[in-house]
């Protein structure tokens, strides 16, 4: 054997697994246990000990990134040894480079095109046009999900089968078939094309299937836990004659469902590939070890897992805390005071806040914004950035201002009302000449007949409705209900509800938090003051920020110091999920509350309130279940816990119950009591 430095740096279980190189390995890794660390090490070995050319190495990650990072660690290791690696890279990547080759073989020629979202729904609106279906009513969008939904189970449209009487998904498959006999005679293919072309293929012509299965000596899968059905058929294709297919990853982190990610292949994996070496680590260079110790008891209650237990060289560090609030603002101030302290002896770059829905965050950025913490969101837009939020304030702006023709160009045509651009060019030419407001200007072309017909429609019915919510507010109408009405009645609500995907569900949940944060001001004059100082004060500061973001949105990352607000029931685990999903649901949502904790590496802060603006109205809520789950030996419960709950038990005992609405949680106590 050549010089074995390298192994040195490695732990009992990280070297077995660089070590075992005959038959299939399955390394359950948990969280900041070194996975990367051992997959550059085991290509490295590979290539030192000369069991494989670097071009023999299929090594496949879900992320340009993580590629890249393992490019640069490899060659770190191999030093003058380092020849590249040819076939690393992400699943769609290398299907790329497969597909070039025999494209023929699916009827496309080897200058294909990859298009991207927005191509693919454009070519949709498209097809959707010529079929006579209502893009208002279906949103292209949806109908993409489930196209790639479909291509991730490894069907081509001649492969679905329907169920019964369900008119809708008819129409979606007639759709698939035209969208895809569309990207052949464009010679284009989307992303999910590369991966099942690629199986077809390997499917169709067992040539070609072998001479990638014989090139391919290792096999090696970061985040294994995260594969579909057509990438573990991809797999289990290349993998077929050397049988040497190395995976990585975790199911306690699996958290993907809803893009297709399927645990049961890596549950599964030792049935799949026969005569399975399955190594775990264990060892965690991360956290402490009571946040060890919480975040494992927590994911313990799963029944669906391999199964591991985390440890750490570390010293027990700090107890992981639980602090009940009365409600999200007390939350959220609370939290803001606690960052205060902590940014002597932390960077804040090094604290983080994990929330469960993106809505979450709108009581956090009006906190930081008064008190001038600095703050970034990532993976998303902040709250007053967020279009839909933008629509609504622009909405509520012209009616309290109707010189502000800035709103009015923002809202005239959403929701749709057969206004174009073309239209609104006339209108902003006649206003500049004659010196009128946008407004002004439209009465006065309706009035001198200067718009088409059609249009003068909708713009007589939009301005009609401004005149009206004016009148609503001279008569004092509250400001939170004017523009329930204006959502209403403009058919903004409408729109977002009749178009049926993940990315309207949640505006319509910023919406619902809009309206909650209108209920702080005491009329429209002082909430919109409070919207444009916030949005001015809300530049880009150059030092420290503090991270917020969604749990998902935090898998792969660290932070010294996690905050973790919102566990209650409902919205964590949040109900859509167990609804849809049942127990599948609730063992991914325990999942999730498992990679929040494990972001944490000092401090862990989980939180929940008592009272939440949930569904459009203050409810009560109750702590998650997944609260009760957490150890009280590792445990810190705050002074307010016990105080507080008496507190409310004892108030709550004038409420009239019939009258309220009560949060998921609550239901689910009241049925523990019985």
């Amino acid at each position: 054997m050549l010089n074995s430095e390298y192994l040195n740096n490695l732990n009992e279980n990280q070297r077995k697994a660089v070590l075992h190189l005959d038959g299939p390995l399955l390394i359950v890794a948990g969280a900041g246990s070194g996975k990367t660390k051992v997959l550059t090490t085991r290509i490295s070995h590979i290539i030192k000990n000369h069991k494989a050319f670097s071009s023999q190495i299929l090594a496949v990650t879900f992320t340009n990134k993580a590629a890249k990072e393992m490019q640069i660690r490899v060659s770190k290791l191999l030093r003058k040894e380092a020849t590249g690696l040819p076939w690393l890279g992400t699943f769609h990547s290398i299907s790329a480079k497969i597909l070039r080759k025999h494209a023929d073989a699916v009827g496309l020629k080897s200058n294909f095109s990859i298009i991207d979202q927005d191509d693919q729904i454009r070519l949709l609106k498209n097809i959707c046009k010529a079929e006579n279906i209502d893009i208002k009513k279906i949103s292209p969008k949806y109908i993409l999900a489930v196209i790639d939904k479909w291509k991730n189970k490894g069907l081509y449209p001649d492969d679905v089968v329907l169920k019964k009487k369900n008119i809708l998904e008819k129409n979606f498959l007639n759709i698939y078939k035209i969208y895809q006999q569309k990207l052949i005679d464009l010679n284009t293919v989307d992303f999910g094309d590369l991966i099942l072309h690629v199986v077809k293929i390997f499917q169709k012509y067992k040539d070609i299937s072998e001479l990638y299965s014989k090139k391919f000596k290792y096999i090696l899968v970061d985040e294994y836990q995260d594969t579909n059905y057509i990438q573990s058929e991809w797999l289990k294709n290349l993998s077929k004659l050397n049988k040497n297919i190395c995976c990585v990853g975790d199911d306690d982190q699996s958290i993907y469902s809803w893009r297709g990610a399927e645990i049961k292949n890596f549950l599964e994996f030792d049935k799949i590939y026969k005569n399975t070496k399955i190594i775990r680590l264990e060892k965690n260079y991360r956290s402490t070890q009571n946040i060890l110790n919480v975040a494992s008891k927590l994911i313990e209650n799963n029944q669906n897992r391999v199964g591991k237990k985390l440890f750490t060289n570390q010293d027990e560090g700090e107890f992981v805390t639980l602090d009940c609030f009365r409600n999200a603002k007390d939350e959220a101030v609370t939290i803001g005071s606690n960052i205060e302290k902590l940014k002597k002896n932390y960077s804040l770059n090094e604290i983080s806040i994990l929330v469960r829905a993106i809505f979450q965050t709108r009581e956090f950025e009006e906190r930081f914004l008064k008190t001038g913490i600095p703050y970034r969101i990532i993976g998303g837009i902040k709250f007053y950035e967020r279009a839909e939020i933008k629509d609504c304030i622009a909405y509520l702006r012209l009616v309290y201002q109707p010189l502000d023709d800035l709103s009015f160009e923002r809202i005239i045509n959403v929701p749709k009302r057969s206004i174009g651009l073309t239209t609104l060019k006339t209108i902003n030419e006649f206003a500049k000449k004659n010196k009128l407001s946008l407004e002004v200007a439209s009465k006065k072309m309706i009035e001198q007949n200067q718009i088409k017909p059609k249009t003068k429609i909708g713009l007589s019915s939009f301005l009609n409705l401004l005149e009206k919510w004016r009148k609503d507010l001279r008569n004092n109408i509250n400001h939170n209900k004017l523009l329930q009405i204006i959502l209403d009645e403009s058919g903004y609500s409408k729109m977002l509800k009749d178009k049926k995907d993940l990315e309207n569900e949640s505006r319509l949940e910023n919406i619902k938090e809009l309206l909650n944060a209108m209920k702080e001001f005491d009329n429209l004059e002082s909430f919109l003051d409070h919207v444009a100082l916030a949005t001015s004060l809300d530049q880009d500061w150059k030092s420290e920020k503090v991270n917020l973001m969604t749990i998902h949105a935090s898998k792969g990352l660290e932070f010294d110091i996690v905050f973790l607000p919102g566990w209650e029931e409902g919205l964590f685990p949040h109900q859509k999920s167990i609804e849809e999903k049942g127990e599948n649901g609730l063992e991914e949502e325990r999942r999730l509350a498992y990679v929040g904790i494990t972001r944490a590496k000092k401090i862990a802060k989980i939180s929940f309130s008592m009272n939440r603006f949930y569904q459009g109205d203050w409810v009560d809520s109750m702590s998650s279940r997944f609260v009760d789950e957490l150890p009280d030996e590792h445990i810190k419960k705050n002074n307010n816990f016990i105080d507080d709950s008496k507190e409310d038990f004892e108030f709550n005992q004038d409420i009239d119950f019939e009258n309220e609405i009560r949060s998921p949680g609550w239901i689910r106590y009241q049925k523990k009591l019985k």
